[in-house]
């Protein structure tokens, strides 16, 4: 009977080690995110731990099967090799997952989502993947994953040890009741006798989102998205087909005409598109944003076609990058980019524009080889790239690639070649990119990562502002449409509110050049990334008809609207209101206005894009 009580303490003292480790794990969440911990009140707080004990007992539970099946055969032999096998294998999951607590803590901040599946896509690129954290994070990272690992290793020995010493052989009729006490683990695992077992919407509790956030288990998160696969089954379904299908056409099809008179002086201007990396609206004084980051962008906004309402479809440079040239809606997790054989069956602006006698290039500092963007630029008939491979060592950052004036300047000289043919160029910039590495003056210091955020975005509008210059300058400026706009928006500088709140995803659009008829005039229509291949192919008499998602941005009727979309979330914003929905939840985080329509609409993009790329092969 003592050894049946042991057995059982053994059972109860293992599981309750894990239950720990993770509430020490949420404790450090929201130590490291204390920015916004600190908006929480007490109750709160505590709420996260209470509510979020479902989904830690559920893989602790997870983490205690292997143990437990060992500790049967205890039944009928000596414990000593049974329970260095139990220490083993704790060490090293304890290893694991304390760098999945690490990373998970890290990249909240930067993406406003517990660690899940999207993270998968980065690590065949590792170096890559650590080129936003900062030399001084890394190493913390790598200091605090020790002291955890080591701490916690001890505690498990601890107890381990403490509790098999009083293991002895027992009857063989115990082996079948601890069978079933193992197996009985699966009523934490599946969070009780409940109809459907627990997910994260059973954790959430409060109308703060970052709260509800807090109260997921991150192991637990980040292993049911790695296994529970879609299968082909639309999981963002919440409407009738047809009724998601109607609402779309419906909202669509009075935007798709322009209510302006044509606003280039000829059919077939040189098209320059310049993407710049993570500038959102925040940081741009034309837009009402702070005034002394963008100088030159703020000066020219008065050149040119200013877009004022202009939103981000997405929060990725994959997301932004087929956004901008196939029209298509980023999906809330996956992100199509990454999958070729996807991306060859999408619109294509620069095919279209070959199509009209354009040539292309695509001009980028880093290595085109990430998330797939080379596989996809020639998906799209771009076959001539100028790449992080042309520049020197010296004038690349430490992570992602040579240095945005430098890039900027190899674009200028390659139009000192007498252009035979119109041309349709493209550059991506990178340097405003974290870690936010340049070699000039950091106009705002480098004492806050807002504040290195600030200074990269001066450097690269200096850049920018330089390359203008130069071209006001060329004989083809006169025949030039030169489009600016954002690849995504971005949390820096941190806002006030929600973490996906519309102002991280507002973004700036400019229109410049000597092909214009019209400057100096804002566009104040509620607009998107996706709009811009339609409208463009629209002015220049192309085949837009493959565009199906988009509208043109110069319809000024009353019921334009934009789209965003997050890590499994979307916001619709129009001149009447604004929502922001949560698809975890299922329920709206942010309400202003008449919300009615936008709600439906943003369930039916959601819906119906997500359909599209499940039925793409």
């Amino acid at each position: 009977m003592r050894s049946f009580k042991n057995r059982i303490l053994f059972y109860i003292s293992y599981f309750l080690l894990w239950v720990s480790y993770f509430v020490f794990a949420r404790s450090f969440f929201l130590v490291f995110n204390f920015s916004s911990t600190k908006e929480l009140d007490t109750s709160t707080i505590i709420n996260t731990f209470y509510y979020g004990l479902k989904l830690d007992i559920s893989f602790a539970a997870y983490l205690s099967i292997i143990p437990f099946l060992l500790f049967i055969i205890s039944v009928f032999t000596t414990t000593n090799y049974l329970g260095k096998i139990v220490k083993i294998y704790s060490y090293i999951i304890l290893a694991i997952i304390t760098v999945l607590l690490l990373t998970d803590a890290g990249l909240y901040q930067s993406w406003g989502v517990r660690l899940d599946n999207s993270i998968l896509p980065y690590l065949d690129k590792p170096m890559l993947m650590l080129a936003s954290v900062s030399k001084g994070l890394l190493a913390f990272g790598i200091f605090a994953w020790l002291l955890i690992t080591i701490g916690f290793c001890w505690f498990f020995k601890k107890v381990i040890n403490n509790k098999t010493i009083v293991i002895a052989k027992s009857h063989w009729a115990q082996a079948i009741l601890f069978l079933v006490t193992t197996a009985s683990l699966i009523l934490p695992i599946r969070g009780g006798l409940q109809t459907n077992p627990i997910n994260q919407s059973n954790v959430y509790f409060s109308s703060s989102m970052f709260a509800n956030h807090a109260a997921i288990n991150f192991t637990w998160n980040f292993f049911n998205t790695i296994t529970h696969r879609t299968n082909g089954i639309n999981v963002y379904k919440s409407l009738d087909d047809k009724i998601a299908k109607n609402i779309i056409k419906k909202n669509r099809k009075p935007l798709l005409n322009a209510d302006t008179d044509n606003i280039l002086n000829t059919k077939k201007p040189n098209v320059i598109l310049i993407i710049w990396e993570g500038l959102t609206a925040k940081v741009v004084g034309a837009l009402n944003g702070e005034s002394n980051v963008t100088p030159n962008l703020n000066a020219l906004s008065k050149e040119g076609l200013l877009f004022t309402n202009f939103y981000a479809n997405g929060d990725r440079t994959d997301k932004g990058i087929p956004a901008i040239l196939s029209g298509y809606y980023p999906l809330p997790v996956k992100r199509i980019m990454r999958m070729p054989n996807k991306t060859r069956s999408l619109p294509m602006l620069p095919k279209q524009m070959e199509d009209l006698g354009y040539k292309t290039k695509f001009y980028y500092g880093g290595d085109l080889n990430f998330a797939n963007m080379k596989t996809y630029l020639r998906n799209a008939q771009i076959n001539n790239f100028v790449d992080g491979s042309f520049f020197k060592n010296d004038d690349w950052n430490s992570k992602w690639g040579a240095h945005d004036h430098v890039v900027l300047q190899k674009f200028a000289k390659d139009f000192e070649n007498k252009q035979t043919h119109p041309f349709f160029k493209i550059l991506l910039t990178l340097t405003s990119h974290e870690p936010f590495e340049f070699p000039d003056v950091y106009k705002f210091g480098k004492d806050t990562e807002d504040n290195k955020f600030r200074s990269s975005h001066t450097y690269t509008d200096k850049a920018v502002g330089n390359f203008i210059k130069f071209a006001k300058q060329q004989p083809w400026y006169k025949n030039t449409l030169i489009i600016i706009l954002a690849d995504h928006g971005h949390s820096l500088p941190k806002h006030e509110g929600l973490f996906n709140d519309p102002k991280k995803f507002k973004i700036p659009m400019l229109w410049l050049g000597g092909a214009l008829t019209k400057t100096n005039l804002t566009v104040d229509n509620y607009t998107n990334q996706i709009d811009l291949p339609y409208t463009l192919l629209d002015l220049l008499d192309g085949d837009n008809s493959a565009f199906k998602w988009s509208k043109n941005l110069f319809n000024n009727s009353k019921n334009q609207f934009s789209y965003f979309s997050f890590n499994k979330g979307f916001g619709t914003i129009s001149k009447n209101g604004t929502i922001v929905y949560d698809l975890v939840g299922k329920t709206p985080i942010l309400e202003i206005g008449n919300t009615k329509t936008l709600d439906s609409l943003g369930k039916a993009i959601s819906q119906e894009v997500y359909q599209d790329f499940l039925d793409r092969k």
